[in-house]
C-alpha cells in the first residue's frame, strides 16, 4: 500500500560545497510529499577529509527533523577489495542502513531506495510518481525504477561546448525513456531494500555501477527483472569547472567513465553464456546484441557517418555502386539534419528561466552553441568511447572513479564568481 511506503534517499558525497548539497537537500524537501516518510542519509566519502565531514553533519543537524529520520554514513578508506568509487560508497551507506531496519523493525519490501549524486534534484512529484509505479507495478522486488536526467540546473552558467553536451544528454534520456526493452539503470535511480539486499547491492569493483546494477540483478533474478520508467525529471548539473580548459577536460573525463560501460560485455558474455542459468536464451541473445551495438555505435557512428559513404569510391574509384554511396549518404545525413532539429526544439523548450544576471544576448548564444554539435559528436562522444574501448582492449584498466567536480556561479560585488 502507498502508506507503507518509506523512501529512502541517499546522497553520495566526496567533496561538494554547500552551495551544491545543501540545493539537493532543499529539492528533496520540496517535494510534494509527506517528509516523515522519507530517510535522508547523506553516504560520505571518508577519504575526503574533515571539512566535507563537518559539512555534512552540520546539513544533516540543521535539516534532520524535517525528514522521518536523517543521518550520515562516512564509507572509510581502503576497504579491501573494493574500487575508489561511488559503488563502494553507496554499498556502505546501504548496509548500515539495513541495520538500521532490523533496530527499527522496518521490512525490507517497504524501503525503497533511491541514490543521487550531490547535484541530483528530484522534481517536486517524483516520490509521488515513484509511489505509484513501486505499488502498481507487478513484482516490484524485481524491478528498478529510473527517471529522466535533465541536465540543466546550471546550463546558462555552463560554456558552450558543455552546453550543447548536457542538452544532447537530456534529449538521449527524454527518448530512451520511451524504449522500454533498452532501459537500464543510470545515475539516479531506485530499487526496494528487498531487492538490493537479495543482489547484496550495489558493485564495489567497478567505476560504472549503476548500469551494471541492471546485469547484477538480471542475473540475479535469472532475467525476470525490469526497469520501469518514471517520468519526472531528476535534474542535475552541467559540467562547470573553475576555467573553461578545466570544464572542457572534466567533460572529456565524465564522458570517459560513461562510456567505460563497455565493461559490462565481457561480464554479460562470462555470466550469460558460460555459467549455468535460467535465463531465456532470445532475451539474453537480444539485450548482449543491444549492449554491444550500443558501445560499437557510440564509437564510431560519428566517424562511419562522415566518412564511410567515400572509402569505397577512394578504394574502387570505377565502382558505379561506390560513387552512388555517397549520394545515398549525403540525402541520409539530410534526413538526419530532421533529427538534429528537433532535439534542439526540444532542448529549448525545456530550459529553466534565465537568470536575470544575464543579458538577452545570452539566449541567442543559446541558439548558436549548436554550431558545437560536430564538435562535440566527435571529440567527446566518439573519442571517450573509443579512448574507454582501447583501455578495455589493452588491459589498462581504470582503477578509480574519476568525480565530476561540481562548481556554482554566483555574483559578488557586481562580478560573475566561479567558484567550487
Amino acid at each position: 500500500m502507498p502508506d507503507e511506503v518509506l523512501h529512502v534517499v541517499i546522497i553520495a558525497v566526496y567533496k561538494e560545497s554547500r552551495e551544491v548539497l545543501e540545493p539537493t537537500i532543499r529539492a528533496v524537501l520540496n517535494s510534494e510529499y509527506d517528509m516523515k516518510k522519507v530517510i535522508l542519509i547523506i553516504a560520505h566519502e571518508g577519504r575526503a577529509g574533515e571539512i566535507p565531514e563537518k559539512l555534512v553533519h552540520e546539513l544533516i543537524a540543521e535539516y534532520k527533523d524535517s525528514f522521518y529520520d536523517a543521518m550520515v554514513f562516512k564509507h572509510p578508506a581502503n576497504i579491501p577489495n573494493e574500487l575508489i568509487g561511488k559503488g563502494g560508497n553507496i554499498t556502505y551507506a546501504a548496509r548500515q542502513f539495513e541495520k538500521y531496519m532490523i533496530a527499527h523493525d522496518i521490512a525490507p519490501v517497504r524501503a525503497l531506495v533511491t541514490t543521487l549524486d550531490a547535484d541530483n534534484r528530484p522534481d517536486k512529484n517524483y516520490l509521488n510518481a515513484l509511489t505509484y509505479i513501486y505499488c502498481s507495478c507487478e513484482d516490484p522486488m524485481r524491478a528498478s525504477f529510473q527517471p529522466t536526467a535533465i541536465y540543466n540546473n546550471n546550463i546558462w552558467d555552463a560554456p558552450a561546448p558543455a552546453r550543447v553536451m548536457a542538452a544532447g544528454n537530456s534529449f538521449f534520456h527524454i527518448t530512451n525513456s520511451l524504449r522500454f526493452h533498452n532501459l537500464r539503470n543510470f545515475s539516479a535511480h531506485a530499487q526496494s531494500m528487498e531487492s538490493l539486499m537479495r543482489t547484496n547491492y550495489w558493485s564495489v569493483r567497478t567505476v560504472v555501477e549503476d548500469g551494471h546494477q541492471f546485469w547484477r540483478s538480471y542475473f540475479c533474478f535469472d532475467g525476470n527483472y525490469r526497469v520501469y520508467p518514471v517520468y519526472v525529471p531528476i535534474y542535475q548539473d552541467a559540467v562547470l569547472n573553475e576555467s573553461y580548459i578545466k570544464t572542457l577536460k572534466a567533460q572529456f573525463i565524465q564522458l570517459r567513465r560513461w562510456t567505460y560501460g563497455a565493461s559490462d560485455i565481457a561480464y554479460v558474455i562470462h555470466i550469460g553464456f558460460f555459467r549455468k542459468n535460467r535465463i531465456p536464451k532470445h532475451d539474453l541473445v537480444a539485450k548482449t546484441f543491444r549492449l554491444i551495438e550500443g558501445h560499437v555505435t557510440w564509437a564510431v557512428a560519428p566517424i562511419l557517418s562522415l566518412c564511410a559513404g567515400f572509402l569505397p569510391a577512394f578504394v574502387h574509384p570505377q565502382s558505379f555502386a561506390a560513387n552512388e554511396l555517397p549520394l545515398i549518404a549525403s540525402r541520409v545525413q539530410s534526413a538526419a539534419i530532421i533529427g538534429a532539429f528537433a532535439m534542439v526544439f526540444i532542448c529549448l523548450k525545456t530550459l529553466p528561466p534565465r537568470p536575470a544576471r544575464y543579458k538577452r544576448h545570452r539566449s541567442v548564444l543559446m541558439v548558436l552553441q549548436w554550431g558545437y554539435l560536430p564538435f562535440t559528436t566527435f571529440v567527446y562522444n566518439s573519442f571517450a568511447a573509443l579512448n574507454s574501448q582501447t583501455r578495455l582492449l589493452f588491459g589498462r584498466y581504470l582503477d578509480k572513479f574519476d568525480v565530476t567536480e561540481k562548481a556554482v556561479v554566483s555574483i559578488q560585488n557586481g562580478q560573475r564568481v566561479t567558484k567550487k
